[in-house]
């Protein structure tokens, strides 16, 4: 809500006088709001935006333009931007309906939307996708602040919304096996590489399961280096096959983020473990 003054003057035979001071105020007609569908974020994920605009006023506002600056920050004397709009993934809705999209421009630095109306006391909705990038902030207590502004019609407002980056692990697995072939009653090993790409190492409640298809015998198994021990460490069914490690034996360093000075490009190094198990066929 915006407040103006105004003043008036009196003159007379050479003598002037001031009036009062008034203030008013102009109730805005447009509001503004941005929400993100999730609450947090990681490395190569994508966050839905929602931005309600709510008009008061009793006449359509027409020619309208939405900026969205991508969640664009500063490093250095750079500007980066970490998020990109997925292209044709935007929808409008007028009053909760769905419409035909109107005019959407974007690049690497902003998305926007033009020409469009927000009737009178009514709604305009847009629903629209972004991915996180290769500047998008990975570290423990990091997060993007996305800002959208709505002009036109002698109209400037803004909206922002900000999601933390995930705490949490970003796990994969990967297999091999060698040799290849491997002789009728040969040793093989299985190798697996467990991948961390999140910010926080894991700790408890990894298990690995397997079933090995032919069964092995005389088991050899090393974590990292370490050899386990049946029982203890992992567990071995010799006539089904099915091979498991015991709760909490399983851990993953967090990855480590590495940001360019000059750049600002992020570059991901995943904590890495490694589990090999050899047995004769």
């Amino acid at each position: 809500m915006a407040q103006f003054t105004n003043q008036a003057q009196l003159t007379y035979n050479n003598i002037v006088k001031m009036s009062n001071l008034a203030v008013g105020e102009i109730q805005d007609v447009l509001s503004i709001n941005k929400t993100a569908v999730g609450n947090d974020y990681t490395a190569n994920d994508t966050i839905t935006y929602s931005v309600n605009i709510i008009n008061s006023g009793s006449t359509d506002l027409t020619g309208l333009t939405l900026n969205d600056n991508l969640g664009a920050y500063k490093f250095g004397e750079v500007s980066l931007t970490p998020l990109l709009y997925v292209p044709n993934s935007l929808k409008y809705f007028k009053n909760n309906i769905l419409q035909s999209p109107p005019v959407v421009n974007y690049d690497e630095k902003s998305l926007t939307v033009t020409n469009f109306t927000v009737p009178a006391n009514g709604s305009a909705t847009f629903l629209y996708e972004t991915s996180t990038n290769e500047f998008s902030p990975l570290d423990k207590g990091s997060s993007i602040t996305n800002t959208a502004e709505l002009t036109g019609n002698f109209t400037s407002i803004s909206a922002f919304e900000t999601v933390d980056v995930s705490d949490e692990p970003e796990l994969s697995i990967s297999k091999s096996i060698s040799p290849v072939p491997v002789m009728e009653n040969g040793v093989v090993t299985y190798t697996f590489v467990i991948q961390n790409t999140g910010n926080t190492a894991v700790e408890s409640g990894a298990v690995i399961t397997d079933i090995f298809d032919p069964i092995l015998s005389n088991l050899s198994v090393y974590f990292n280096d370490t050899q386990w021990v049946l029982g203890s460490d992992f567990t071995y069914n010799t006539s089904t096959g099915l091979f498991t490690t015991t709760q909490n034996r399983v851990t993953v360093e967090a990855a480590s983020y590495s940001q360019d000075p000059t750049t600002g490009i992020i570059t991901v190094t995943p904590g890495i473990s490694t589990l090999t198990v050899s047995g004769t066929i």
